[in-house]
């Protein structure tokens, strides 16, 4: 009888697992260039939100050269002796702003022209009220030329939020606009009357263009300001920005009845001014109030990119840990089996022993010649032997 052979030992598929592991690793691929490219866009966020803060420094520094610019403008138009203090102080205060961050935001030439402009105002040897408008309407142009570059070289004028947008829209375009508008327009309403009839046409459109000039901003100012409010998830803005603002708005408003064409004598410069001083008293204050809000949103959006940040660096590293795991588990298998099949190969019956044939051993006999039962042995004799006597 033949006994079939043991089946041959299968080798183990070294290459499957081999495609397993690259597998494997291939995903590293995608995952590091999401991982890339999210942390890149994270960080371009987070880089324009940073200078759209020193924007915001630069700004808070330019505000009160604007007001004293402004004052020292209106002193200078009505003949009285200009006072240097608060326009010198505020200058101070703006060159160390620019001296810290004028590198970055590209400003520090355009500052330097503003400057030289403001420190020379005082000895300029005016020789009127007309010469000294001109002379500070020069400036004033510079200086939102100079808020203008600010918000351009900071990046609050790309800035990606609606809310945050408006708010550097009203604060660092609208509001500097409307206040330089708003002192001129009482000026040259001081300066109307000390006019010759021949230049009354003159100065009637001028002040409907300084009108018009002074409006116009102070109203978009109110409308950005509101859709800011509408549209921020901010639980701060509205109830900051609300109050200050109806309060500016009361002010235009007086501002505007004010500076109403009255007759051909023109609007009242008395009643004028007092209502330029109080819009200016309110948009100081609203300014003060905005580019805190500014800021604020600014900075939570920083944390908020910080954040992101953090978490997609430890999800990475989280998936890189798991398939480093998942990696090194098949290359140890993948070891193991080329040692395995490195032992296979080393055997010379890998093909499997020969087939065994079993030979039966002869039958049994008693003495006699006589044949014993299948099984059965001398052992047995004494079994059969009744059997065979009666036989």
């Amino acid at each position: 009888m033949t006994v079939p052979a043991p089946r041959t030992r299968r080798r183990p598929s070294v290459p499957g697992r081999t495609v397993r592991l690259l597998l494997v690793l291939a995903l590293l691929a995608p995952l590091g260039l999401l991982f890339a490219q999210t942390d890149g866009h994270t960080g371009d966020d987070h880089d324009l939100a940073a200078r759209e803060r020193l924007g915001v420094r630069y700004l808070r520094a330019l505000g009160p050269v604007t007001d004293a610019l402004i004052d020292a403008q209106t002193t200078a138009v009505a003949g009285r002796p200009v006072s240097r203090a608060a326009l010198t102080a505020a200058v101070e205060r703006a060159a160390e702003v620019d001296g810290a961050v004028g590198d970055e935001l590209r400003t520090r030439e355009r500052w330097a022209g503003v400057r030289a402009k403001l420190e020379a105002l005082p000895e300029r040897g005016l020789a009127g009220p007309e010469a000294a408008l001109q002379a500070y309407g020069e400036v004033a142009d510079l200086l939102l030329a100079l808020h203008r570059k600010v918000r351009e070289a900071s990046g609050l004028v790309r800035d990606p939020r609606s809310d945050s947008f408006f708010v550097q829209d009203a604060v660092g375009a609208d509001l500097p606009a409307a206040m330089v508008a708003a002192g001129r327009l009482a000026d040259v309403a001081t300066l109307a009357p000390n006019r010759s009839p021949a230049d009354r046409p003159r100065t009637v459109a001028e002040l409907a263009e300084l009108r018009v000039a002074a409006l116009g901003p102070a109203t978009d100012l109110v409308d950005d300001l509101r859709a800011a409010v509408g549209s921020s998830e901010s639980t701060d803005l509205g109830p900051t920005v609300l109050t200050p603002l109806d309060t500016y708005q009361r002010s235009v408003e007086a501002l505007a009845a004010f500076s109403a064409p009255a007759g051909a004598a023109g609007p009242d410069p008395v009643q004028l001014g007092a209502a330029r001083r109080g819009a200016q008293s309110a948009a100081t204050q609203l300014r003060q109030v905005i580019l805190d809000q500014l800021d604020a949103l600014l900075a939570e959006r920083l944390d908020r990119l910080d954040r992101d940040r953090w978490l997609a660096r430890g999800a990475v590293a989280a998936a890189g840990v798991l398939l480093a795991l998942l990696a090194g588990v098949l290359l140890s298998a993948l070891r193991r089996a080329r040692r395995r099949a490195a032992e296979a190969d080393g055997e010379p019956a890998e093909a499997g022993p020969p087939p065994v044939t079993l030979r039966p051993d002869p039958p049994a006999t008693r003495g006699n010649g006589e044949l014993l039962p299948v099984g059965g042995g001398r052992g047995d004799s004494e079994r059969w032997r009744p059997f065979d006597a009666a036989r």
